[in-house]
């Protein structure tokens, strides 16, 4: 078959997302001749939908539109209807919401074409918007071309869980039973991937941007993958993942190195994504989560803990090890990437590294052994803004010897545009000796008048005496006035507003407002505040 001739189906999915559903749908029908059909798939919208949907195919032969007569309340049910209704000998997903890159269809029709295979994947990236920073997804998976004649040769093919970046040939699909679940499911592409790979598909691997995925954490309903605030969200998660596992420990290959995989990848992703938001969710959340955290890891063998990452592995067994929540802020350090291991420094009695006192059957034994560039070092980092030149002051802390034994040397500091674009602001400093209380202290003076707006990431690359080097981010230090808000000169607008923060993994971030109308509205807050705490001043009943 010629790869000139229309080969692929695309099928695109929507439900209330009249705003971003032409785009989506223009995107695919702009991959080209490759592409012969679109189907858009509406799963009973009850916005402007249809009539997008109306418009683009009074204009556009090649796409057909099937609206659903009831909402399905899912992604699934709607997908599997476009693999029932697909013509072409291969097909694809798009979400509504999402774009596929330009000659991604393309790419991915000659790598399944030229090596013979069922399935072709090539690289997503995560689009943040407004501001348009692109982070890829999973790119050591799609760093050069590749075939891959048995998924079970390649067990990190299950670290992508995404069904929309991948081509797939439609009658493999239909022969294999590959559908997606229906109903509300949330997660349904956990599943759809582990019944792919269980069919032993053949996978071409091209290192293409292939999948634009469009991530808006201001929109007024959040996807799926961002609105994780309530406990049925990681409920569902489980679910799908628990599916997805037993999927792929019945597949007939024979092995289990695909599900141990999926299991390594649970504690390296999901569990730590998760882990590092239980400080910011309720009490109810926290308690919800851990029992249902732990009877789900009550299923790991040693082997699956094993397998995953350190820092993973490290959270999972204090979850086991402990009955109720504990530790969260120290255990969201460890959760951080990169990772965090905050004091105190515990040992047992034969001077094992061990999580904590009262914990420790969770032994850090490979603290001891890991490469100085990949442990989990703990740095604190105060920022005082002041007019002129403002102080980083950053504390290292020793981790059972091992920093000590390196040498901290100097830190290389950097303030990093959070959407990029813009120049940084970078300094050097060099540590002192080390302190009684087992630190290394290191200070900077940072002109934060040139930064002049946005939000900066704090960023820091350490230099050790042994050649080590450890690039790592930075806790804020906690407590009164250090995370205020400041009036500085500077900038071209004259002064600015200067807000230092701790991220929600608790990384020391500044934020900077120009011009005297972010420091109006702050002092009308200020003054607010001060008005709500005069004597005799009634609270409110809302």
């Amino acid at each position: 078959m010629s790869p000139q001739e229309p080969q692929i189906t695309v099928v695109v999915i929507g439900y209330d997302d009249a705003a971003h559903l032409a785009d989506a749908v223009r995107s695919a029908l702009a991959q080209g001749p490759a592409v012969g059909e679109v189907i858009a798939v509406d799963d009973c919208s009850t916005d402007d939908t249809p009539a997008v949907l109306a418009e683009l195919a009074a204009s556009e032969p090649r796409l057909r539109v099937i609206r659903r007569a009831v909402n399905s309340g899912g992604c699934g049910a709607p997908r599997n209807d476009g693999i029932d209704a697909a013509r072409m000998p291969y097909l694809m997903f798009l979400d509504s919401d999402d774009v596929l890159a330009p000659g991604g269809a393309q790419a991915l029709l000659d790598a399944a074409l030229g090596h013979g295979a069922e399935v072709a994947s090539g690289l997503c990236v995560r689009r943040e918007l407004p501001s348009g920073r692109e982070v890829p997804w999973q790119p050591e998976l799609y760093r050069k071309p590749a075939l891959v004649a048995r998924p079970e040769l390649r067990p990190r093919l299950v670290h992508d869980t995404l069904c929309v970046n991948k081509l797939y040939r439609t009658d493999f699909l239909r022969a294999h039973d590959v559908r997606f679940p229906e109903g509300r499911f949330l997660y349904e592409d956990f599943v759809f991937g582990a019944r792919v790979l269980a069919a032993a598909p053949r996978i071409a691997l091209v290192p293409d941007t292939v999948y634009v995925w469009h991530v808006r954490r201001a929109a007024a309903r959040l996807s799926i993958s961002l609105d994780r605030a309530g406990i049925e969200n990681w409920r569902a998660r489980v679910t799908a993942h628990r599916q997805a596992v037993d999927i792929l420990r019945g597949a007939e290959s024979g092995d289990k190195l695909l599900a141990r995989a999926a299991r390594a990848q649970f504690l390296d992703h999901g569990l730590r994504m998760y882990t590092r938001e239980l400080t910011a969710r309720g009490p109810e959340y926290q308690r919800e989560w851990w029992a249902l955290t732990r009877a789900y890891l009550a299923e790991f063998d040693a082997a699956d803990l094993e397998a995953a990452p350190a820092p993973g592995r490290v959270i999972a067994r204090v979850v086991l090890a402990a009955a109720e929540p504990r530790d969260l802020e120290r255990l969201g350090q460890v959760a951080a990437r990169p990772a965090r291991l905050a004091p105190p420094y515990a040992r047992a009695a034969d001077g094992t590294p061990v999580w904590s006192a009262d914990l420790p059957q969770v032994t850090l034994d490979h603290l001891l052994v890991r490469p100085l560039r990949l442990l989990p070092l703990a740095v604190d980092a105060e920022l005082r803004p002041r007019a002129g030149t403002s102080v980083l002051r950053l504390r290292l802390h020793e981790l059972y010897g091992r920093v000590a034994a390196a040498g901290p040397g100097v830190v290389d500091v950097e303030l990093t545009h959070r959407g990029g674009g813009r120049p940084g602001l970078r300094r050097t400093a060099a540590f002192g000796p080390e302190q009684a209380d087992g630190t290394w202290q290191g200070e900077v003076r940072v002109d934060l008048g040139a930064l002049d707006g946005d939000v900066w990431d704090l960023r820091l690359r350490l230099l050790f005496d042994d050649g080590t080097a450890r690039e790592t981010t930075a806790r804020a230090v906690p407590g009164p006035g250090l995370l205020r808000r400041t009036v500085v000169p500077g900038g071209r607008r004259g002064i600015l507003l200067v807000q230092p923060y701790a991220t929600r993994t608790g990384n020391l971030s500044v934020r900077i407002a120009p011009g005297a109308r972010g420091v109006a509205a702050v002092a009308r807050r200020r003054l607010a505040r001060l008005v709500r705490r005069l004597p005799g001043r009634r609270a409110s009943g809302h």
